[in-house]
This record gives structure tokens, C-alpha cells and sequence, in this order.
């Protein structure tokens, strides 16, 4: 039964060294680039940079924010396949529906209560 598989082995093996010579080839025969000077300052737009390093940490505000925004726009590919067959499931569906933004609404007014949805850049 497994020499029938042979070809699949064959396949992986050269795949595999196919790659590595592709890689190897490129990194023989690539541009070396020297920085130097003004190439190793963050660019922005043409203007100079509002720091000296393009290393700077973020808020921890930014970031909830993000996760809140991240969590709220899931819920509108969770709705598209309800949209789609909503006759379907007539009372059953709606039922859902009303439970899946009662929670959401919830989340909502959890995070505006704790602040999340305010980004403030002068307060960490």
C-alpha cells in the first residue's frame, strides 16, 4: 500500500531542495545595501520625525482601543450569515439575534463605563 505513495516522497524531497537553492542562489546574488547617514532615520511623509527613533512604545490606551474595535467589527461578519437566511429561521433566528446584541450592547456599555473607547495622548 505505501509504494503507491512514492510520488507524494519524491514531491516533498524536491520541493525541499528546490527551496533551499532558490534561497541560496538569492542570497548569493542580492544587493548588499550599506546604511548610512539619513537611511537609518524613520521616514515620514518628507517631514522630519517626531523621534529620534522609529522604537517609540505606544500607550496601553491605543491598544484597548484597537481590541475594542477589533471585537466590534467581528460581530458584523457574525451577523452576514444570519442576514443571509433570516426567513429560515423565523422566531428562532430573531430570538438569536436579540440574545447576540443584548451581549453586544453589554460589551458596549461595559467599555464606555471603564473608558476604553477614550484615547487620551496626555494621560497613560
Amino acid at each position: 500500500m505505501m509504494q503507491n505513495y512514492w510520488y507524494f516522497f519524491l514531491f516533498f524531497i524536491i520541493s525541499i531542495v528546490f527551496s533551499v537553492v532558490l534561497l541560496a542562489g538569492i542570497s548569493i546574488i542580492r544587493y548588499k545595501r550599506k546604511d548610512y547617514g539619513d537611511k537609518l532615520a524613520p521616514y515620514e511623509c518628507g517631514v522630519d520625525p517626531a523621534s529620534p527613533s522609529a522604537r517609540e512604545s505606544y500607550s496601553i490606551r491605543f491598544y484597548l482601543l484597537a481590541l475594542v474595535f477589533i471585537v466590534f467589527e467581528v460581530e458584523t461578519f457574525l451577523i452576514f450569515p444570519w442576514a443571509i437566511v433570516h426567513d429560515k429561521l423565523a422566531i428562532f433566528g430573531v430570538a438569536e439575534v436579540i440574545v447576540f446584541f443584548a451581549i453586544l450592547g453589554l460589551g458596549y456599555v461595559y467599555a464606555w463605563k471603564v473608558k476604553a473607547l477614550d484615547f487620551r495622548r496626555d494621560v497613560d
